[in-house]
């Protein structure tokens, strides 16, 4: 107890925590997209029970592997390479890692889900009475298990993304766990005002989409070691998000001054 007392009277293990605070917060807005989305294919009865249900199983995830993390570490250990030469071009141009860790392999299988999942839910959005083809699924025929099911798959490889994160900017367990936490937390009460204002807006409906696809491309390439900043990621997303806010309240505008011009 006076381990703990010490540990937390250390500014530096303060200033830990907040900046890995609000990176598991930002980091843990993708898997409340996408949990948001497919909530929202579900009847309206069962849509919350199945956020919280999505949100519960993302913070025993995280806990679990915080109480693995030697194991965890070990996920970055490689697997195997292709024997391909790597590394920077002569020009400095990118090119994709050959070595391979199961922390890859897991990233490269979670954005190509992810990638699918978005495109087809982009296609019955553009076109809901589409013709046989790979695509043709009816969102409306999505269980109740089915949606948990697929909300577990992204969880885990969100959580594993989220305990590296942590593990890489601190050596002390209780700040990872007490920034896990509140980043769920956080989730938790952010997630029926987030669900309801993408149902209740379509076209933010197809920016949080295009927000998957993009983040399933960037999983993808993070496993290929094509590092993209995250930075830039979060800021061309609240950009998009900022652009959309305006034209929601110009619609707004519009839709109110005919009101009063029909009155």
């Amino acid at each position: 107890m006076d381990a703990m007392l010490n540990l937390f009277t250390d500014p530096a293990v303060w200033a830990a925590l907040v900046t890995l605070i609000v990176m598991e917060v930002v980091l843990g807005i993708d898997n409340l997209i996408f949990i948001s989305i497919l909530s929202n294919r579900l009847p309206e009865a069962q849509r919350q029970r199945a956020r919280r249900i999505g949100i519960t199983l993302a913070l025993v995830m995280r806990l679990a592997l915080l109480s693995m993390i030697a194991w965890l570490v070990g996920l970055t250990a490689p697997v195997f390479d292709l024997g391909i030469q790597g590394g920077p071009g002569p020009h400095g141009e990118l090119t994709f890692e050959t070595q391979f860790s199961w922390r890859d392999l897991i990233l490269i299988g979670g954005g190509l889900f992810l990638v699918w999942k978005a495109t087809k839910e982009i296609h019955h959005n553009v076109d809901p009475h589409p013709a046989d083809d790979m695509f043709d699924v009816s969102m409306n025929t999505l269980t109740f298990g089915a949606a948990i099911g697929q909300i577990l798959l992204l969880d885990a490889v969100f959580s594993v993304d989220s305990i590296l994160t942590a593990v890489g900017m601190t050596d002390y367990l209780p700040v990872m766990v007490v920034s896990v936490v509140f980043a769920v937390l956080v989730m938790l009460f952010a997630a029926d005002p987030l669900a309801n204002f993408i149902n209740n807006n379509p076209t933010v409906v197809m920016l949080a989409l295009g927000f998957l696809l993009m983040i399933g491309v960037v999983l993808i390439a993070d496993g290929f070691g094509v590092h993209v900043p995250k930075g830039y990621i979060y800021t061309a997303m609240a950009f998009s998000a900022g652009v959309e806010g305006l034209n929601i309240w110009s619609r707004r505008n519009r839709d109110a001054k005919s009101k009063e011009g029909a009155s």
